[in-house]
Formats: structure tokens, C-alpha cells, sequence
């Protein structure tokens, strides 16, 4: 079995075992949570490149640089409060700014990415509910408000490009890509709606919200390593 798959198969653990414990009230699992929580991205990081199919990929260096980011909200969200919340999103936001580069320096360059459904449909569900949480959070600091209107659009706009990729790229890669853009918003959109929107949310909402989170930058990772192909 090679390196990368080992490492791939120790993120997919952890991931089960963090999810399952986001979504318990006991404090000995938030505790836990301290060690498989930072130890997500690392994992996954280096099962991609470890990766051989990775070795030629246009989309490698950017993902890495995504998943550094996304560590370092991992890290920061494991906080309290708004201060903690608004660090996590400004580092997953460079994150975000990663793998949007690395889309949009491979983007399909045959249509505008405005003429794409997938893309429009992505900025509706953004302009209908980015602000609306935005606003919410500005309730109680208008700085958290402003920094999650800018995170929000900024994710919806990689969640775009994912889905509007070169051709030229292998389809798996782009479908990969695509799809853990997408699933990357609805992780979002649960966490930002259980929040600011549901004060008395179930806790078993935090496990959805890293079952879709941790899915997204698996398949985030799967589709820029056989973008190398």
C-alpha cells in the first residue's frame, strides 16, 4: 500500500472520529476534539504529496497552500467566542484565496465563468443568504459582521470556479473539484446558519458540519491529484 494511501485512510479516522465527537455535549470529547481536529489537514496534506498521480498537477501546490490555511482554521475555531470565530474564518478565507487561484489559472477559458448555470446558481444562493447571516453576526460585532460578508463570497466565488474547469483536465479531476466546492458551501451554510440563525440548534449539527467539511477537502484533494494524470 502506498504512503499516500495510508495517509488518506488515517485522515478518513480521524475525520469519522472528529465528527463524531462535534456533535457530543460531554467536555471530555471537546477535549479530545484538541487532537483530532489539528491533526485533519496535516493528514490529508501529506497523503497529497505523497501522492505520485499528484507529482505533474497543475492544482498540487495551490490545494497545499488551501489545506495550510484551512489547519489554521481548524485550529483557531476549536476557540470560543466571536474573536475566535472571525480568526478561523480569515485564516480559511486564504485558504479559500489558494484554491481560488488555482481554479481560475485553470478555468475553462471558452465561456465566462457568468455564463455558467452551476456558477449563477451558486451566486443566488450566496446573495440570498450570505448577507442575511452577515447582518446577523454584525448583531453582536459589526467587524465579525464585515469579515463574514467577504468570507462568504469569497467561498461561493471558489465554489464557481470548481465547477468551471479546463476541459483539458481530466473529467474525475474536475468533477472531484467541482464537488467538494459545492459540498464545502453546504458545510458553511449549516455551520453559519447553527450559529448565528439557530441559538438552540441540536450540538449534533457540529457533526454535520464536519461530515460535509471533511468531505469537501477529501474531494478537494482526490481531484487536484488526478488533475496530474
Amino acid at each position: 500500500m502506498r504512503t499516500s494511501t495510508k495517509l488518506k485512510l488515517a485522515y478518513v479516522a480521524l475525520a469519522a472520529a472528529d465528527t463524531a465527537l462535534a456533535g457530543s455535549r460531554r467536555p471530555w470529547a471537546h477535549r479530545v476534539r484538541h487532537v483530532t481536529k489539528p491533526l485533519l489537514l496535516p493528514a490529508l496534506g501529506s497523503a497529497l504529496a505523497t501522492d505520485p498521480r499528484a507529482a505533474r498537477s497543475p492544482l498540487r501546490t495551490t490545494t497545499l497552500a488551501a489545506q495550510v490555511g484551512g489547519w489554521g482554521g481548524d485550529v483557531l475555531l476549536l476557540g470560543e467566542g466571536e474573536r475566535a470565530f472571525a480568526a478561523g474564518a480569515t485564516s480559511f478565507g486564504v485558504g479559500h484565496l489558494a484554491y481560488l487561484s488555482g481554479f481560475l489559472r485553470h478555468r475553462d477559458r471558452r465561456t465566462p465563468i457568468t455564463a455558467s448555470r452551476t456558477a449563477r446558481v451558486i451566486g443566488g444562493l450566496w446573495a440570498a443568504s450570505g448577507p442575511v447571516v452577515a447582518a446577523k453576526a454584525a448583531g453582536r460585532d459589526p467587524r465579525l459582521g464585515a469579515t463574514l460578508l467577504g468570507y462568504s463570497a469569497l467561498l461561493a466565488a471558489m465554489a464557481a470556479a470548481a465547477s468551471h474547469l479546463d476541459p483539458a483536465l481530466p473529467r474525475d479531476a474536475r468533477l472531484l473539484s467541482a464537488a467538494g466546492g459545492a459540498m464545502f458551501l453546504a458545510s458553511d451554510a449549516v455551520l453559519g446558519a447553527r450559529t448565528f440563525l439557530l441559538p438552540d440548534a441540536p450540538e449534533r449539527l457540529e457533526s454535520v458540519v464536519m461530515a460535509t467539511y471533511t468531505g469537501a477537502q477529501l474531494l478537494l484533494a482526490e481531484g487536484a491529484a488526478r488533475a496530474g494524470r
